[in-house]
């Protein structure tokens, strides 16, 4: 597929994604939804890559919300096929067996904070802003806000933010947790790639093994949690790179990881 919104690139073993619409500030129409799409699939069957960047093109923006101008007109069954089609691309998005950062360089408002949500964690710009301004046309999140941002920051912050349709600076969002980190606008990326590139030195058994039990577990009783993780522990000490990593501790070296999915 020939990419027109998005520019996809792989450095190394890190997979980047950019959304390119600066036009638009970035914002998500069908078209961003398929490319993004296709280019999550092409990175999951790539055994290289172990880490992918989100990242906007540009200064100003993220993703800055979903294309209002795509929505205007949707008839109400066409508006639900399009949250549909938004949750399946976050969905599609968490269950990368790889980690994702997510590099808020502006706006991520609306469907961009979604996005951000949907990644496993979120590096931002000293001049990025968040919120979920949907309240203010009158309609709510439809990727996923309503349930993904109170289960990050809890219901009545959720409830906050939904309700009033406020933006928040990436210093307010760092404090309630939306954000791991903040940088200047100057570092953003260099320190995004050089957390991505050390994820990226880990075994990939154990980083989907990490991945997935805490994103499955969340939601479980304690002991079901726990017992999913004691299989996956398992898991993991039989692996090549398990058995690299205990050797290579052992031994007093680097471990040289390469252990595959299949």
């Amino acid at each position: 597929m020939a990419y027109r919104n998005i520019i996809f690139e792989i450095e190394e073993n890190i997979g980047i994604i950019k959304f390119n619409r600066p036009e638009a500030l970035n914002a998500i129409n069908p078209a961003v939804l398929e490319e993004v799409s296709d280019a999550l699939k092409q990175l999951e069957a790539d055994p290289s890559v172990k880490a992918l960047i989100l990242t906007g093109e540009g200064e100003k923006a993220f993703v800055a919300g979903a294309d209002i101008a795509h929505m205007k007109d949707l008839s109400p069954l066409q508006a639900q096929k399009w949250s549909q089609e938004g949750h399946r691309l976050m969905f599609q998005l968490e269950a990368l067996s790889m980690p994702v950062i997510a590099c808020v360089n502006g706006f991520a408002l609306g469907g961009g904070s979604e996005l951000a949500m949907a990644c496993d964690f979120v590096y931002a710009s000293e001049t990025a802003k968040f919120g979920q301004p949907e309240i203010n046309l009158g309609i709510i999140p439809g990727f996923g806000g309503t349930q993904r941002l109170s289960r990050l920051v809890g219901k009545a912050m959720a409830k906050e933010l939904c309700m009033s349709g406020v933006m928040i600076d990436a210093r307010e969002a760092q404090k309630i947790g939306l954000v791991n980190k903040v940088f200047p606008p100057d570092r953003l990326w260099e320190e995004t790639l050089k957390t991505a590139k050390l994820l990226a030195s880990k075994g990939k058994v154990s980083m989907r093994a990490v991945k997935r039990c805490i994103d499955r577990g969340f939601d479980l009783d304690m002991n079901s949690g726990c017992f999913m993780e004691s299989d996956a522990f398992g898991m993991c000490m039989a692996s090549p790179d398990g058995k690299e990593g205990m050797t290579a501790f052992l031994e007093k070296r680097k471990p040289e990881f390469k252990g595959e999915l299949e």
